[in-house]
């Protein structure tokens, strides 16, 4: 019936019902597991998203948001019967002010394509996620990302005015507005990074910013992991503060260069590190030769400069093409998002290696260094026996590692259904119930994205394993929680 009333006003080529057109919607870029939708529908316009929404709130029919599927903690995966609504055809710019620094864009407009509407003006949009050439602005907003220049610049929700949102019950209403601060609740806030459990969104206002006068990019090679950790440190303790600080470790520079056929970095360093300097060109270059000087000081082998456009674009291709590089390496892989401080980094990064050996897997570390957010990758091959609960061990223990030197469990990848069995170790039984009476106030009926975030009976696999944990603790799961 639900597929019937859906084709009675939406377009044919809307909603998507064959087995075999279904299965690119199996999972999002975490592919560790995958569940198929029974029913997909591809909306053009916020009133067909509002009538769909409305006829799932009639029906009681769950429904989940997806972008372009790029996420990474499997936040779009439908693991229940669900109607997914997919906005990758809200592809329009509906409005560029330029005197105002804004641009209101569909959610399926694609990171890069914002920067590149305004470019010739001047103008670009901030975050930069690793897969901006294939992640949706909607999506952006769904899990808060961030990105390369997150550092200096800050995650999606620094860069987020007002957005139109279809409300779990059909209803469409603004969050935000104009100004940068308004003088009401801040629910524009609350929405970004709610991972699709309060809306959907359907047309956003991004924030504007100018080029700046002058950008350099310096390369650094380290002989450890752990130089390249202190090289960070140092650069952030002098006050130099870097649009962007990413490290690679030496599977992810061999990768990288076997891709692309060519040695960008240097193939026998155990670390490189990037750092990107921008602004006003006498401070950039006083701060790049201050950055070469502390790279140096803690043992940086080698510290190349790149100052023009195709000089900085070819050393951040390769950091941008990482995990592609390690994919064909590798045809699986899980990619993890904790943060740590960025005093903690030599240390912790030196137990991911001897977690690695411990589980028999190896890690690839690319990682927003300034900011101290991880992205380990866990490589391995899903064919082998046993090997997937290897993996998600091993991706647990590094999260707990994170925890344990001050840090958290997501960074901008979100928690979705991948992290949600983790959410108390890092959050009270007051602040979890706190956040959802929040989700129960825009979503009482709960249809919007259900089972993420937080752990429920059919979804939390790990509760026999959690509850064992949780005793030797003296806590508890919490009471919704049924152990399987």
């Amino acid at each position: 019936m639900v597929e019937r009333r859906l084709r009675a006003f939406l377009p044919q080529r809307a909603v998507v019902s064959k087995r075999q057109e279904l299965l690119a919607y199996d999972c999002d870029g975490l592919t560790l597991h995958r569940h198929q939708p029974p029913l997909v529908v591809l909306p053009d316009t916020t009133e067909q998203v509002a009538a769909v929404v409305r006829l799932c709130n009639e029906l009681e029919v769950p429904f989940i948001a997806r972008g372009s599927g790029t996420g990474l903690s499997g936040g779009a995966l439908a693991e229940q019967p669900a109607l997914v609504i997919a906005t990758s055809r809200m592809r329009r710019v509906l409005e560029v002010d330029l005197e105002n620094e804004r641009i209101t864009v569909e959610p399926g407009v694609i990171n890069s394509w914002v920067t590149r509407a305004v470019a010739g003006d001047g103008f670009y949009y901030a975050p930069d996620p690793s897969s901006q050439v294939a992640c949706s602005i909607g999506g952006n907003v769904a899990e808060n990302s961030g990105g390369v220049h997150c550092l200096k610049y800050g995650v999606t929700s620094n860069h987020v005015l007002a957005m139109e949102v279809v409300l779990p019950d059909g209803s469409i209403t603004t969050l935000g507005g104009n100004l940068p601060e308004m003088d009401a609740l801040d629910l524009r806030g609350v929405f970004i990074g709610s991972e699709g459990t309060l809306g959907i969104a359907t047309a956003i206002t991004l924030r504007l910013l100018r080029a700046p006068a002058s950008v350099a990019v310096l390369l650094a090679d380290f002989a450890s992991m752990e130089a390249a950790g202190e090289a960070v440190r140092l650069i952030t303790g002098a006050g130099v503060l870097p649009a962007g600080m990413e490290i690679m470790d030496n599977r992810c520079i061999c990768a990288v260069n076997d891709f692309f056929g060519v040695d960008e970095y240097p193939r026998a360093a155990a670390a490189v590190l990037l750092v990107e300097l921008d602004g006003h060109p006498l401070e950039v270059k006083e701060s790049v030769q201050l950055a070469q000087e502390l790279c140096r000081q803690a043992g940086a082998g080698g510290v190349r400069e790149a100052w023009t456009p195709e000089e900085r674009e070819r050393l951040w291709k390769g950091r941008k093409s990482a995990i592609s590089a390690l994919g064909r390496q590798f045809p699986s892989y899980y990619l993890q998002d904790g943060v740590v401080p960025r005093t903690a980094l030599p240390r912790v990064l030196a137990a991911i290696e001897r977690l690695s050996e411990e589980h028999g897997l190896a890690v690839a570390n690319v990682f927003h260094a300034g900011d101290g957010n991880l992205h380990p990758l866990i490589l391995y091959r899903s064919d082998e026996p046993g090997v997937q609960e290897r993996v998600t061990a091993l991706g647990a223990a590094i999260l707990r590692l994170c925890l344990e030197v001050g840090g958290s469990i997501s960074g901008e990848h979100g928690v979705g259904s991948d992290k949600r069995c983790y959410m108390d170790w890092m959050f009270s039984p007051d602040d979890l119930d706190t956040m959802k009476l929040v989700r129960h106030a825009f979503d009482p009926d709960g249809l919007a994205n259900p089972g993420k975030i937080f752990p429920t009976p059919k979804t939390c696999s790990e509760s026999a394993r959690r509850l064992v944990e949780l005793k030797a603790e003296g806590q508890v799961l919490p009471a919704e929680v049924q152990v399987v």
